[in-house]
């Protein structure tokens, strides 16, 4: 009986080192990984290009780094979860019932402990994760801005050349619209004061017609101004003639 208690002694002791061992790595792996995160996140926006441009580079290798780190804080996570349980059974054995409360609160606290560490490592790992995403986002679309940069940048000056001829056409447009209403607006005028002087003749021509009269005066009139004109372009001829051959002599 007493070969048996010291035998249970001691596999509740081992139980216990393994426990505090792994809580120690996994306190340790825990500050490791904290800081590699957060160095993740200080140098994201400084090594994201050379993340996209070299698979091989730093950006690159400290993503491995913590995939690994995430691997084996999983793992330690898993062994000392699995002591626990051994811890669990050992506390449930009929020959241990005398020290069963005793074992029961150092079986809590290590419980305790476990969910302490769980709940910091997925915190830690949903933050870094989602700090990756929204980098991987960021960095696509970085990408797609340099590429159409890059895909517009040759055509650029050709663009801009085609906006300046396409400038100068429309301001030409203008111009020639602006000449067409003006000859328009000019012709339609024209045709107004065309239609009023043939408006003007017929009213004469009509009022020439009911009055016969008034038309022989008029043929009269335009008859003395013509002997008129002949008889003073006859005198300014002879006074002309005249004043020459007195200049000559």
């Amino acid at each position: 009986m007493s070969t048996n208690m010291a035998t249970s002694s001691n596999y509740w002791e081992d139980l216990r080192k393994q426990a505090r061992q792994l809580e120690n790595e996994l306190d340790l792996k825990l500050v490791s990984f904290s800081k590699l995160c957060t160095s993740y996140s200080s140098s994201s926006s400084k090594d994201q290009r050379t993340r996209d441009s070299r698979p091989g580079s730093v950006g690159s290798s400290q993503d491995n780094m913590l995939v690994a780190m995430t691997t084996e804080l999983e793992q330690l996570l898993a062994n000392l979860s699995a002591v626990n349980d051994k811890m669990a059974e050992y506390t449930n054995t009929p020959g241990v019932v005398s020290h069963n409360a005793a074992l029961m609160h150092t079986l809590q606290r290590h419980r305790d402990i476990l969910q302490d560490y769980t709940q910091e490592f997925h915190k830690t790992k949903s933050n870094f994760f989602s700090l990756r995403e929204r980098e991987d986002l960021l960095g696509s679309v970085h990408r797609d801005i340099e590429s159409y940069k890059s895909s517009t940048g040759v055509n650029n000056r050709r663009t801009e050349l085609f906006l300046k001829e396409h400038e100068h056409l429309r301001n030409s447009d203008s111009l020639i619209d602006n000449a067409i209403s003006i000859a328009m607006a000019t012709k339609e005028n024209i045709t107004f004061q065309r239609g009023m002087f043939k408006s003007i003749q017929t009213r004469v021509t009509t009022l020439a017609n009911r009055f016969p009269s008034i038309n022989s005066l008029i043929q009269k009139i335009n008859l003395r101004k013509r002997r008129d004109s002949l008889i003073l372009g006859g005198v300014i001829g002879v006074c002309t003639i005249l004043l020459l051959l007195y200049t000559f002599h």
